[in-house]
C-alpha cells in the first residue's frame, strides 16, 4: 500500500473534534429537536418573507449557552438560501469594523452577531439606522469640519444571539422586529433523541440505557449532552468496550459528574453553602470568594442549573440551600430552613 493511500485512510478514520461538532449540528429543521414554539414562529416569518420576495426581519435569540442559538441562525440561512456572515460582539471593537462588515454584505445576506450584548454602545448607535432604515451613517473628520456621510446598505437580516439580554439597551432590543425568542432548556426525552442521533453520527453503539443515562446528566443542554457522549466514546475506544450504561457510569464518574448532572464545581458550591455557611443566606461575592472562584462564574455557570433543580434559592439576604439540596448530599434539613427561605 502506498504512503498516499495510508495517509488518506488516516484522514478518513480520524477527525478533529471541531469538524465533529459541525457534523453533530442539525442541518435541517426536522433534525433540530426541541424549541417547537420558536420553530413554528420562524416558519411563519420566513415563509411570509419568501412569498413577499424580501429579506426576513431582524431576529434575536437569547438564553443560556449551548441551547442552539447559533444552529438556528445556520438553519435560517440554509432555509432562505442566503450567505451567512458570522462575527461576535467582542470582535467588533471600532465603528470602522462594523462599517466594513455592513458594506461588504450582499443583498439577502444574513449577518449573525454572537454575544451581541458585548457591543460597545457607540457601535450600537451606528447599528440602529442600519437595522431600521438600511443606511449607514459615518462621521468623517473632527470638530467644526466634521460631516456625516450616509451610505445605502443592501437588504440584509441581522440575527443576534445573547446569553445576557438584560445587558442589551432598550433601543437595540426594539429593533428586532422579526421577534425576540427565548430558548428553553430541553426535556430529558428531547436530549435523549439528540444523543441518539449523535451516537449514529459518531458510529457508536446507541444503547437505550446508556443514552438515557447521558441525557439525565446533561444539564438539559444539547452541547453538554454531545460533550458527554464524545467523552464516553473516548473511554470506550481506549478500553475497547461497548458503549453501555456501565461504561457511561464509569466515564461520568471519572469526569466527576453525579447522577443529576452536577459537576465538581457545582458540588463545591453546594457543600460550601451548606457546611460552611449553614445553608445560608450568604451573598454571592462571599460565596464565590470562599471557593476561590469569580462571582460571575458562580452566577452564570453554577447557579442557573442549581436553581433549575431547586437546590438553591435567591432571597433578599442572599443564597439559601433548599431541602432538596440537603437531601441530595445526604443531610437532614435544619428545622429553621423555612424561615431562611422567606426572609
Amino acid at each position: 500500500m502506498s504512503s498516499d493511500t495510508t495517509q488518506n485512510n488516516k484522514e478518513k478514520e480520524y477527525k478533529p473534534d471541531s469538524s465533529l461538532d459541525q457534523e453533530l449540528r442539525p442541518s435541517t429543521w426536522d433534525e433540530y429537536i426541541g424549541q417547537e414554539s420558536i420553530k413554528k414562529n420562524l416558519h411563519i416569518l420566513l415563509e411570509a418573507a419568501r412569498q413577499r420576495g424580501s429579506s426576513p426581519e431582524h431576529i434575536l435569540f437569547y438564553g443560556p449557552p449551548g441551547l442552539g442559538k447559533t444552529t438556528l441562525a445556520h438553519l435560517i440561512a440554509k432555509h432562505t438560501s442566503s450567505q451567512i456572515k458570522i462575527t461576535s460582539g467582542p470582535s467588533i471593537e471600532k465603528v470602522g469594523d462594523l462599517a466594513s462588515i455592513l458594506t461588504n454584505l450582499n443583498s439577502g445576506d444574513i449577518l449573525f452577531i454572537d454575544e451581541i450584548h458585548r457591543l460597545n454602545k457607540s457601535i450600537e448607535e451606528v447599528l440602529y439606522p442600519a437595522m431600521e432604515s438600511g443606511v449607514l451613517d459615518i462621521v468623517i473628520g473632527k470638530g467644526p469640519s466634521a460631516r456625516t456621510v450616509q451610505l445605502e446598505l443592501p437588504s440584509f437580516t441581522l440575527i443576534a444571539a445573547t446569553t445576557r439580554i438584560s445587558m442589551l439597551s432598550s433601543p437595540l432590543r426594539s429593533r428586532f422586529s422579526g421577534g425576540i425568542h427565548r430558548l428553553e432548556f430541553y426535556t430529558e426525552e428531547e436530549i435523549g433523541k439528540i444523543v441518539d442521533r449523535s451516537s449514529k453520527i459518531l458510529e457508536v453503539n446507541n444503547d437505550p440505557e446508556a443514552i438515557r443515562e447521558i441525557a439525565k446528566r446533561s444539564r438539559q443542554t444539547p452541547r453538554t449532552a454531545n460533550y458527554l457522549l464524545k467523552r464516553c466514546r473516548d473511554y470506550c475506544q481506549v478500553h475497547k468496550v461497548e458503549l453501555n450504561k456501565d461504561s457511561v457510569d464509569k466515564t461520568l464518574e471519572m469526569l466527576d459528574i453525579d447522577e443529576v448532572g452536577l459537576s465538581k464545581s457545582d458540588k463545591t458550591v453546594l457543600n460550601t453553602l451548606i457546611n460552611k455557611f449553614n445553608g445560608g443566606p450568604v451573598g454571592l461575592h462571599t460565596l464565590a470568594m470562599s471557593i476561590s472562584e469569580e462571582p460571575s462564574t458562580v452566577e452564570e455557570f453554577n447557579e442557573p442549573y442549581l436553581i433549575q433543580l431547586g437546590f438553591i434559592e435567591r432571597t433578599s439576604r442572599g443564597r439559601v440551600a433548599t431541602e432538596a439540596a440537603y437531601l441530595h448530599i445526604g443531610m437532614e434539613p435544619p428545622s429553621n430552613l423555612q424561615n431562611k427561605l422567606i426572609s
